[in-house]
C-alpha cells in the first residue's frame, strides 16, 4: 500500500551529503531520520526517478528551487528533493544545480524508504534499476496533507507549481 494523505511518513532514515559553507568541503553523508527532521515543520518533498535525468534536471528541480522563496512565504520550512541515487550523486547533482541552501537533497540509495512509501518504480528492463515514482508531497509535522504521484513518466501534478498552490491553501 502506498502512502496516502493524511497518513504519517513512516520510520526510517535517509542519507544528504552536504558542503561546508565558505570551506568547500564536504560533510557526510548524514543519515536524515525523517521522523526528527519533519517534527513542527512544513516540508515541501518532491521525488524524482533519478538525479541528473532528462525531466528531472531541466523542468522538476528547477521548478522547485526558483520558487523557493515563494515557498517560504507560504509556510513551508524546506523543500527536499528525494530520489533513488547514492548521497554523493545527489549532492554532485545539488551543487550542479546550483539549490546550495534552497533544496535538501535526500538520497534514498537502497530504495529502503521507497518502498515504505509505496512509491517504488521498476526500471530495471530500461537499465536504471528500482527508482522511485515521480511524485510530491506537503508534509506538516510528519503528516501528508497533500500528495501527487505521476503516471507514466509524466510532469503534469508533481510540479512546483501544484504543490506551491496546496502549500498557499494551508496559510
Amino acid at each position: 500500500m502506498s502512502i496516502q494523505v493524511g497518513h504519517s511518513l513512516p520510520a526510517g532514515k535517509l542519507a544528504e551529503y552536504v558542503l561546508i559553507e565558505g570551506q568547500g568541503c564536504a560533510i557526510g553523508p548524514n543519515a536524515v531520520d525523517i521522523a526528527e527532521a519533519t517534527a513542527g515543520k512544513t516540508i515541501a518533498i518532491f521525488g524524482v526517478p533519478g538525479a541528473f535525468t532528462p525531466t528531472c534536471q531541466k523542468s522538476h528541480l528547477p521548478g522547485y528551487r526558483d520558487q523557493y522563496d515563494a515557498f517560504r512565504a507560504a509556510g513551508v520550512d524546506e523543500i527536499w528533493c528525494f530520489a533513488v541515487n547514492d548521497a554523493f550523486v545527489m549532492g554532485a547533482w545539488g551543487q550542479h544545480m546550483d539549490v546550495e541552501g534552497r533544496l535538501r537533497m535526500m538520497a534514498d540509495g537502497d530504495a529502503t524508504y521507497t518502498r515504505a512509501l509505496g512509491l517504488e518504480l521498476d526500471l530495471t528492463g530500461k537499465g536504471l534499476g528500482l527508482r522511485c515514482q515521480r511524485f510530491s508531497m506537503l508534509v506538516r509535522d510528519g503528516v501528508v496533507t497533500h500528495l501527487h504521484v505521476e503516471e507514466g513518466g509524466k510532469l503534469e501534478t508533481s510540479d512546483a507549481t501544484t504543490l506551491l498552490a496546496d502549500a498557499k491553501s494551508l496559510s
